[in-house]
């Protein structure tokens, strides 16, 4: 008995160590295919969001809409910029962050592992089904210094008390951008939870000329309070601004 006890308990850590081994060969395969082209590992319907998908993409994870890509490429390459206007070392020393619009959360792993911010950081996400991907493939849960908020961003910034050094604001649906992200009534409220001398970082989609004189309007509704500074051509469709409250 003790001989089939023992057969079977190697049997059971060879069949486990065999899955691990094909796992992690599974992983490298794909990961090095993707170079050549786009591999498709989750693919998701989302309420809010339409089709999302988890693509292996020149090596890297990434989370995509049907048009446009959420988190950990060319987006992940636009909020870096937009931090890099701001300065690393400046974010650096803040000791709070707010994220409207978490996707992947590709702007929370910049700010944690390429700027070394050692602050608290809340994200908010409407989408369930996105946070649970950025839970699954990008491990978002694990970050103990974070917050993943599941609630409409119009809501949290009515309701909430805090206040942040850093504002980032990355909303979309797709290639659309809600509009209240645009009206006076959003933008003062969250001006209200920007601290002296913090930032806002807003990523916006320039594709129609509407969409640009929209901007214009936007940059024109901040006083001599803040000052404002608007970034063009940013990934060919992307338009960024970086706003600090000066008093």
């Amino acid at each position: 008995m003790r001989e089939i006890s023992l057969y079977y308990l190697l049997l059971y850590f060879c069949v486990n160590l065999l899955h691990l081994i094909l796992s992690y060969y599974t992983f490298m395969i794909k990961q090095l295919l993707s170079y050549i082209y786009p591999i498709i590992i989750s693919k998701k319907k989302s309420v809010v969001n339409g089709t999302l998908e988890v693509t292996w993409n020149n090596g890297e994870l990434v989370l995509d809409s049907k048009n446009t890509n959420y988190s950990y490429g060319s987006l992940q390459r636009i909020l870096r910029k937009g931090l890099k206007y701001i300065g690393y070392d400046r974010i650096k020393s803040y000791k709070s962050v707010l994220v409207l619009g978490v996707a992947g959360g590709s702007v929370i792993k910049t700010l944690l592992n390429e700027i070394k911010f050692s602050g608290k950081i809340t994200g908010v996400e409407i989408d369930t089904e996105v946070i649970n991907l950025a839970n699954k493939y990008f491990k978002i849960n694990e970050l103990p210094q974070v917050e993943i908020v599941n609630q409409d961003a119009f809501e949290f910034i009515l309701k909430t008390t805090t206040t942040y050094d850093l504002i980032i604001i990355d909303i979309f649906q797709d290639t659309k951008m809600p509009n209240f992200l645009f009206e006076e009534f959003f933008i003062n409220k969250v001006n209200n939870h920007l601290n002296t001398n913090g930032f806002i970082l807003f990523n916006t989609m320039v594709i129609s000329e509407d969409d640009k004189l929209r901007n214009q309007k936007y940059k024109s509704m901040f006083g001599h309070d803040y000052s404002i500074r608007m970034y063009p051509k940013i990934e060919e469709h992307n338009e960024i601004f970086t706003i600090k409250k000066l008093r």
